[in-house]
Parts: structure tokens; sequence; C-alpha cells
């Protein structure tokens, strides 16, 4: 195989495992807790700049990028640390909107702080160097390894499936647990969980900062392998590529969301630059939103459950059978 292609198939595998993470993330706030987070991208792109700022260093006097909080982190540090502000900032907006908006409000208000924070970081240079972004981001044990380009790609693409597997075992074992029982009945009856005594903003808050979690170290992970960071990169229309993933792989499972991302992402808009280019220039991935859209659409229409359905788990009660009274034996009978 060619040095053009391992390159290539190296790249993709990298950009399929973070999307994965990410798909994983909003899973939970939307195919578990019935969350329609709008907002989705900000808090992966707060884990990129926060992982992207702690491993640049601190900000000199002149330089070409102006940042606030720069530091020089080891490896793993900086992929934790955006976890940790793609929480934080989850826990801050959740606190606006989940506790007092119905969930239909809740989408227009994600969509609309999605709106708002792209133009805050666009235009704060001093705190986020504007529109130009982030770039000249050191890569994680780049210096230590001392690997050729074509080696360390796929030393990334290890190391970007062992996040995944972590990311996945966690998963599993949260929507397996009886949080996760909470979780999806708070979506399908909010009012029954609470007849049946289930904290419903807790249930929700709770969700919500996990998927933040979750999203902020899918795009620490992004960040660490492009070596830059850009808000124009990190628009609220990526939300809807996820959203677009969930619905066709199938929302409320695990399996499904890995398989819409496998989908949606990489091959369905991957896919878009193999095809002929037709009329003018760069119609063919203008054309992509709309074909997005369609997608959705689609399965929204005529498989709403996706390609993977969500496995409804059925709770059997067995009642014990009723202990007959021992019988008087003879004996007993002629002695009374």
């Amino acid at each position: 195989m060619s040095l053009a292609w391992q390159f290539y198939i190296s790249s993709v595998l990298i950009y399929l495992g973070v999307d994965v993470i990410a798909c994983w993330g909003l899973n939970i706030q939307y195919g578990y807790t019935g969350i329609t987070n709008f907002a989705y991208i900000i808090f992966q792109s707060a884990g990129a700049y926060t992982a992207a700022v702690l491993t640049l260093g601190p900000h000199k006097s002149g330089d070409f990028q102006t940042y606030v909080g720069g530091m020089h982190l080891p490896f793993p540090l900086p992929i934790l640390a955006g976890g940790v502000v793609g929480g934080l900032l989850a826990a801050l907006v959740g606190a606006v909107t989940l506790r007092r908006l119905r969930t239909d409000y809740q989408a227009v208000v994600f969509l609309v702080i999605s709106l708002i924070a792209t133009s805050v970081v666009t235009n704060a240079t001093g705190w986020f160097n504007g529109a130009a972004g982030l770039s000249l981001v050191p890569k994680p044990l780049a210096t230590e390894l001392n690997l050729t380009l074509i080696g360390y790609q796929w030393f990334y693409v290890g190391l970007t499936a062992v996040f995944c597997l972590v990311v996945y075992v966690f998963v599993r074992r949260l929507t397996k647990s009886p949080l996760g029982r909470s979780m999806r009945a708070v979506r399908d009856h909010e009012q029954a969980a609470a007849a049946l005594g289930k904290n419903v903003a807790g249930v929700r808050m709770l969700a919500y900062v996990v998927g933040g979690v979750i999203a902020g170290i899918s795009g620490a992970l992004l960040v660490g392998f492009i070596g830059a960071w850009s808000p124009g990169g990190w628009l609220y229309q990526e939300t809807f590529i996820f959203f677009t993933a969930i619905i066709v792989g199938g929302a409320a499972n695990n399996a499904g969301a890995a398989l819409g991302a496998l989908l949606v992402p990489v091959l369905f808009l991957e896919g878009t630059r193999f095809l002929p280019q037709v009329g003018r220039p760069g119609l063919v991935e203008a054309l992509q939103w709309v074909a997005v859209g369609c997608l959705a659409l689609i399965f929204l229409w005529f498989r709403p459950k996706g390609v993977i359905a969500e496995r409804r788990r059925v709770v059997r009660l067995t009642i014990p059978e009723p202990v007959a009274a021992p019988t008087p034996s003879v004996a007993s009978s002629a002695t009374t």
C-alpha cells in the first residue's frame, strides 16, 4: 500500500473514532434521555480549545496568536481536561435551560446558545484568537516517540481506538445500570417517572453533563490530531451531522450510534470526494447539507428506529404460587 493511501486510510479511521465517541455522548443526551441538544458542538469545541491551550504553553507577548490559560501539560492531561471543561460547560448551560423549560423550548434555546457561542468566540480575539483560531498545536507524544509521519498516524489510530474502548465500556455500563433505566423512563414519560419517585431534573442534568464530558474528550482527541482549532470548523451545522448519524444508526443503541458514525460522517460525506465534479466547482460539496437533511428525513419517515433499533426490555414479574396448608395426618385425626 502506498504512503498516500496509508495516510488517507489512517486519517479516516481517526476521524471515525472521534465521531463515534461524539455520537455516544449525544446518544446519552438525545437517545436515552430525550434531550434535543442542538448546542452539542460547543462542548466538543470547548474540549478542543482546552486541550490546545494546555498543550501550546503560556502565551508570549508578540506571538501571532492570542489565548488565555496556556500551559505545557503532559499527555493525557490535556485530553482529560478537555472532558472536564466540556462537562462544566454542560452543567452551566443545563442549569439555565433544563430545569425551567419544556423539551421543545430547550431545543430552540440550545440552538440560540450555539449561535451566540460561535459569535462570541469569533469576535473575542484576546481570548480565543478570533476567527483565525489556534494552530501549531503539538501532537501528543510526538517528540517522545519520534516516529515517521505514517508511523505516528497509525499510532494515533491505536490511541483513538483505546479511547473508544474506554468510552464504550463506560457508556455501556451506564446505560445498562439502574440510572440508564431511569434515563429511558424520563425520556418516555417524565410524569410517570416523577410519580415513581425519580428526580427528573437531576437525571436530565446528569445525562447532559456526561454527554458534555464525552464531547469534550472527542474534541480534545481531534485537535491533538489535526493540530489546529478554529471556530469556523465547529459551527452548529456539525451538530446535525451527529443527530443524523444517531437517527440513521439507531437512537438509544450504542452499536447503532457507532454504525451511524460510520455511515453518515465517513461513508456518506467522505464518499462525495470520489464523485465526479458536476456544474460549477464546489457544487457537490455545497449539496452535502441538502443530502444530509434528505437522509435524516427519509429515515424519520420510513424507519424512525434506525438501522439497529433500540432493544426494548420487558420485565416479567414472577408471582410465587401460594403454599398449600399441610393436611392433617390420620394419626393426628384419630388422637383428636
